[in-house]
């Protein structure tokens, strides 16, 4: 089962130049984007790392905390867990987000520029096979949708 539509895939890996962040925890996907401290922020030419360099996100405040990752030039931000406030936030300073993303850091940067994220096996566990949603208003409600 695709856990995000194959066209988006095909998309975002088509844009020659772009930045990768990943916040960090011992090597691997920090589980709660809101709260992490460290940032790997990866530049890919096509499907090949051109270089890549920590960054530290001291900041508490969801706004704060947007405007850094957007300020760092990120494109695509993978991550696990995070809040739909900031998520939003994100989305709207240009930031796309992968959320719900679990393993070691070098498996995702890989897997990412391979185009092969969609695997399962880095799909924290729980999450119902939602890689790619959108959250927003419907019908006086929330809704989550696979994209």
């Amino acid at each position: 089962m695709a856990l995000f539509k194959p066209r988006l895939a095909r998309v975002l890996l088509h844009v020659r130049t772009m930045k990768v962040a990943i916040p960090t925890w011992n090597g691997r996907v920090s589980p709660v984007f809101d709260v992490a401290k460290r940032l790997l922020v990866v530049k890919l030419d096509g499907d090949r790392e051109v270089s890549r360099e920590e960054a530290t996100i001291e900041e508490t405040q969801l706004m704060a905390r947007a405007k850094r990752v957007a300020g760092l030039g990120v494109n695509v931000l993978i991550c696990g867990a995070i809040s739909m406030p900031l998520e939003a936030m994100l989305a709207s300073a240009g930031v796309r987000v992968i959320p719900h993303t679990c393993g070691t850091v070098e498996d995702i940067v890989l897997a990412f520029a391979s185009g092969q994220l969609t695997d399962e096996t880095f799909l924290m566990p729980g999450c119902c096979g939602r890689r790619w949603r959108f959250r927003g208003r419907h019908r006086g409600g929330r809704a989550g949708f696979n994209a």
